[in-house]
């Protein structure tokens, strides 16, 4: 219980510092004005997604006073929190036919269109919202937002390219780019203008600045899924970094931030390299077999008798050993607890990563019978060497866009 509430306030707090237009805002530039008790017992019902009961008073206090202009917004936000924007935008403007410059109503304009797919359409309430409030972060952020967007559609319509060229990403993101600039400046704490900021510097390639973005968002928001997902893939995939570290920091981000469905599917693609290495573990010692057994040997040196003395079949099962334990066991058990979990979860759910094992067992299995029994023709140990590297081989060169 403690914990559950705990989770709650967390969710209630990130609200709060996160803005963004498909999220319930809080409305700052209302709290001048005096809400009628009703109107703030729903908007305490709205802050706990109890959108139905907050509705059922709104329309009370509508009944009594239909010129409450608070209780239209607050409805506006109870439509959009049930994603029912056309309702949400029948609220709004009921809200500015009684006061069309409202900051409250014209805000909840702008979501609802967005909402309702109305990015293209959007920017005449913004630019009006930023004329009734300039010094308002959120407004120039969304601006931004919808300007971005607008441009991207129109390059393509006119160009029909499908790609910006270098040539057209400063004159299609500059308008964007200087809205974004305002909106940081105006918030610099305002999670949404980082967004839009970032979004507007991947855009133009910028990656210094969209890295420098990343990292103030964390500042802001250290669970922000997003950014959180992007700085770790970017280490994950840095030079040099192998499949154990890359899970290690797919792990780390998944204790930040457990719903990342993002981290959630990266953490599998490096949990799926480290179980790729068993397959190579398992080619290594089927060469080794055939290297002890001397499959093919050459005209111009002896070929060792067989069958092979059992002290040199012991030392090969020795050797073995050490390649599996150290390869292998060793590397398993350094894991971190969460990567372990996930090794296993992905082998019961992935049907790769049990055909991965099987082959490593089946190319082991082949390497044992060539090593292990006393053969008295190379004959048959050829064949099973041919019969435990191929397929492994085959299926490692198939699967390889899978390891990245």
């Amino acid at each position: 219980m403690v914990r559950l509430r705990a989770q709650r306030r967390h969710v209630r707090e990130r609200r709060r510092r996160v803005r963004r237009p498909d999220h319930l805002p809080e409305e700052e530039a209302e709290a001048v004005s005096t809400l009628h008790p009703t109107v703030e017992k729903a908007q305490a019902l709205i802050e706990l997604d109890r959108y139905d009961q907050a509705l059922a008073l709104l329309a009370g206090r509508l009944a009594e006073d239909p010129g409450d202009l608070r209780a239209w917004v607050k409805i506006g936000y109870c439509h959009l929190g049930q994603e029912r924007p056309k309702d949400a935008t029948a609220a709004a403007d009921e809200a500015l036919r009684l006061a069309p410059e409202d900051y409250g109503a014209l805000r909840l304009r702008a979501q609802a269109m967005v909402r309702d797919n109305g990015w293209l359409k959007v920017q005449p309430v913004l630019r009006e919202l930023i004329r009734v409030a300039p010094h308002d972060s959120f407004a120039h952020a969304m601006l931004a937002d919808a300007v971005w967007r607008e441009a991207l559609v129109r390059y393509g319509q006119e160009s029909g390219a499908r790609h910006l060229t270098a040539e057209a990403i400063d004159r299609v993101t500059r308008e964007a780019a200087d809205l974004a600039m305002e909106a940081l400046r105006l918030g610099p704490e305002d999670i949404y203008a980082h967004e839009i900021a970032h979004r507007i510097a991947s855009t133009a390639g910028n990656g210094t600045v969209s890295d420098m973005l990343d990292e103030a968002i964390l500042r802001i928001d250290p669970h922000h899924a997003e950014a959180l997902a992007r700085q770790t893939r970017k280490a994950a995939r840095a030079p040099g970094v192998g499949a154990t570290e890359a899970a290690e920091l797919y792990a780390d981000a998944l204790a930040a931030e457990p719903n990342s469905a993002d981290m959630r599917d990266q953490l599998d693609h490096a949990t799926y390299r480290l179980l790729r290495g068993t397959r190579w573990l398992a080619l290594l010692c089927v060469g080794l077999a055939g290297a002890m057994v001397d499959l093919f040997p050459a005209a111009d040196r002896p070929a060792p008798e067989l069958p092979i003395p059992v002290g040199q079949r012991l030392w090969f099962l020795f050797i073995m050993g050490v390649i599996w334990a150290f390869g292998a066991w060793r590397r398993y058990s350094r894991l971190r607890a969460g990567v372990q979990l996930n090794v296993r979860s992905l082998v019961r759910r992935g049907r790769w990563a049990r055909i991965v094992l099987a082959q490593a067992a089946w190319a082991m299995a082949c390497a044992l019978l060539i090593a292990e029994i006393p053969w008295t023709d190379r004959a048959v140990p050829q064949l099973l060497f041919w019969a435990g590297l191929v397929p492994t081989a085959a299926t490692i060169w198939f699967d390889k866009k899978k390891s990245r």
